[in-house]
């Protein structure tokens, strides 16, 4: 018999099955990332069908089977109506969910990476920052809660803290003025990696409250995807729409 839980969690994405149901992906405060079946949300005036979409963030009441979930209902605290009106603005939301969606697992804690999601869509949805430096730090960030954060502090090969002028992607952070020129790396500005250092450091809900000049944002940009090719071993499907863009 199935049995009725509540979790607290976002839509990571929502497909069609069959004619009329769908399949969601959640990532949950409670069960990590699970797959849910929405029986019916295709069909007109099915109560399931607006709280069957992606970015939504609420409390969804689930019936649990022995190897799959069903919604039953849900309360939606967050619709992000305002992200949805901006086809750019979508394009990076879906990004974001699918690299969370990558990386989470289900029944593991994933509160962090859920958290950090929200706070980066409601960054999105606000525009107050350049979509590019959201993505930089949610890649930045999303990776450290993965377990692969960057090295920032001290030099990787000699352990310096000081004079760290270089980042190599290929060894995973920055090395001293010494040991970076010793080998092929990038001429950090001192800006940029004070912008890592923060990134990697600061809470999350101060995350989003910065700007970096146009040649930090080109380095960090750089640094984020050199150091995402190296470690995360996927093509990202959403992440074309933005690359065609740019």
């Amino acid at each position: 018999m199935a049995q009725e839980i509540t979790v607290t969690g976002m839509v990571l994405s929502s497909g069609t099955i069959k004619d009329y149901d769908k399949r969601l992906v959640l990532l949950t405060r409670e069960r990590g990332r699970i797959s849910v079946f929405a029986n019916g949300a295709k069909r007109p005036n099915n109560p399931l069908s607006g709280i069957s979409e992606p970015f939504l963030f609420g409390e969804f009441t689930l019936n649990e089977g022995r190897s799959s979930y069903t919604l039953k209902s849900a309360k939606i605290n967050r619709y992000f109506e305002d992200l949805k009106k901006d086809l750019e603005k979508i394009y990076y939301a879906s990004y974001f969910c699918e690299f969370a969606s990558y990386l989470t697992r289900e029944n593991v804690d994933e509160s962090q990476i859920l958290l950090l999601l929200y706070m980066t869509m409601s960054a999105v949805e606000r525009g107050q920052i350049a979509l590019p430096l959201i993505r930089c730090i949610f890649e930045i960030r999303v990776l450290a809660s993965a377990g692969y954060a960057m090295e920032s502090f001290s030099c990787l090969r000699c352990g310096s803290k000081e004079h760290l002028t270089y980042f190599n992607s290929e060894s995973g952070g920055v090395l001293c003025e010494d040991c970076g020129k010793k080998e092929s790396s990038l001429h950090l500005t001192e800006s940029t990696l004070y912008t890592i250092q923060y990134i990697l450091s600061t809470p999350l809900k101060k995350l989003y409250s910065f700007q970096v000049s146009g040649r930090v944002l080109a380095q960090l940009s750089r640094i984020c995807t050199d150091f995402r090719k190296k470690y995360v071993d996927y093509t990202f499907k959403t992440l074309e729409f933005i690359d065609l863009k740019y």
